[in-house]
């Protein structure tokens, strides 16, 4: 039964305080008319005999106390749903911005979703491939993962979200992979760059776009979220399709947490935000996943910015808490130019085990991703280093970790927005940057492996002459004799590699 009431006590921001309540349900679905005749919509956000607390989505300009109606529902806040959704694009609450038609719905769906038995997960696997080789190649994204972008202001990760968006695909023949894009509390400018990006590409048609502009309401942030994860949820467990949801920027979404929470006069936690931000981000975030007896899957690339870089704080720290790893986007590497500058030292993708290997990517992948890691890390301390003593004071095997350091940045790391690079394109480039250390240094590679993709072995040279030409000791290698001419023209005699 919907029950109209006009006795509101109180407008706070974006809340209305409404008096006589006894029976409204929390998440119950309000509709507001205002004095003028205007409607709105709401949902009850807190219920204690004899009042209800409503946040208003559309903002609560123009309502008044007296002239303004209320009435309640009985019903959740839904979203119709349909695989018409995909190349649509629609504001934070669902509805067609596009100069489309109405979606006719094949269903409609809570957006809060529903809880999924703990033991129907499936464990996340395959690989999906952004054509990122930061992200392939050493952070890789598994199906059914939630692995978020660290960023900070003025750093281009709404470029590499759009890049993602456009490239990213699944590597079996026969599957159905689409995205599902949600932009919260964006500008204008960068909503119409969203749109325009994916038009042109052509990548719109397999997106359903949701946009939260900075200023719509923001109460609207809330629900934004969960509108894009239902549709995932729909096109994935009811339609057998693969879906990567990207969320940007959760920062914006944690913001509007903290606004209306000081509506509510609620106490505050760490930095103002509500106590609770830990529990409301994983209600979105831990909506990724496989199912048990389903073929789909719902794979999350939430994407935040730091405030001021500071990775402890508390966004971050709640995400990394709740999330398999993390991207980090660094404003050193940025600084230098690099696009996208994705730091791989602090990033950490911790079910790319489950997605990498053979039969998925490729058997040297797992190993030469450690190597390239460790390499990367020492060329680092080696930079480091270079600050304090000065390059001159280095060994040769310093230098080479060095220009190995400089080399990953400049080939690996720095990759053109337009450019798309398959999984055997980024491992052949990791090993051109390992042929640069001598084969001793590979410790991290089993021997198969060396002697099956290094590309020296291609070329028939042994792991003497390898290891000579790199450090600068040998001037001439005869291949055929396996013979090594030293710098005094000394010939030493070393047998063949079998």
């Amino acid at each position: 039964m919907i029950s109209e009431y006009k006795s509101i006590r109180e407008v706070a921001g974006p809340l209305l305080v409404v008096d006589g309540i006894d029976d409204a349900g929390y998440g119950e679905l309000v509709r507001i008319k205002t004095g003028s005749g205007e409607q709105k919509m709401g949902q009850v956000l807190e219920t204690a005999k004899g009042y209800a607390v409503v946040q208003v989505f559309e903002g609560t300009d123009g309502i008044d106390t007296k002239g303004t109606s209320v009435r309640f529902t009985g019903e959740t806040v839904k979203l119709s749903v349909s695989t018409d959704m995909l190349g649509r694009v629609f504001n934070g609450r669902g509805e067609p911005i596009d100069n489309g038609p109405e979606i006719v719905p094949d269903k409609k769906l809570d957006i809060n979703g529903e809880a999924i038995n703990p033991s129907r997960r499936d464990t996340p696997l395959d690989f999906i491939q952004t054509g990122v080789s930061t992200i392939d190649g050493m952070n890789t994204l598994v199906r059914g993962q939630k692995l978020p972008i660290f960023s900070g202001a003025g750093l281009p990760h709404n470029l590499l979200a759009a890049q993602i968006a456009r490239q990213a695909k699944t590597r079996k023949t026969g599957e159905q992979f689409a995205i599902v894009f949600a932009a919260m509390g964006i500008t204008n400018e960068e909503a119409l760059f969203f749109q325009k990006e994916f038009e042109r590409t052509g990548a719109l048609s397999n997106v359903v776009m949701f946009l939260n502009m900075a200023n719509d309401p923001a109460i609207e942030r809330i629900i934004t979220p969960r509108m894009a994860l239902t549709t995932a949820e729909f096109l994935a467990y009811e339609k057998d399709m693969h879906i990567l949801v990207i969320l940007t920027d959760m920062t914006n979404y944690c913001e509007a947490l903290r606004e209306i929470a000081a509506a509510r006069e609620e106490v505050p936690g760490r930095r103002g935000y509500p106590g609770y931000m830990y529990t409301d981000l994983s209600t979105i975030y831990e909506r990724a996943g496989r199912i048990k007896g389903r073929k789909g899957s719902v794979t999350q690339l939430p994407i935040l910015t730091m405030p001021d870089d500071d990775i402890t704080h508390p966004i971050a720290d709640l995400t990394g808490y709740i999330t398999e790893g993390q991207i980090v986007l660094s404003r050193e590497l940025h600084r230098k130019g690099i696009y996208p500058p994705i730091n791989p030292l602090p990033s950490l993708s911790r079910l790319m085990k489950n997605g990498i290997g053979s039969g998925k990517t490729r058997g040297d992948h797992p190993d030469i991703s450690n190597q390239l890691y460790a390499g990367y890390a020492q060329g680092i301390e080696v930079r480091e280093l270079v600050a304090v003593v000065g390059e001159e004071s280095l060994g040769e095997l310093d230098k080479l970790y060095l220009k190995f350091a400089d080399d990953f940045e400049d080939k690996f790391i720095r990759q053109e927005y337009s450019e798309e690079r398959g999984i055997e394109e980024t491992l052949g480039l990791t090993w051109e940057l390992l042929s640069m250390l001598p084969e001793s240094e590979l410790k991290r590679v089993r021997d198969e492996y060396i002697e099956k993709y290094h590309p020296h072995k291609a070329k028939g040279e042994g792991k003497l002459a390898v290891e000579a030409r790199v450090s600068g000791q040998i001037t001439d290698i005869d291949l055929l004799g396996g013979n090594l001419v030293s710098l005094g023209g000394l010939k030493r005699k070393k047998k063949p590699r079998v």
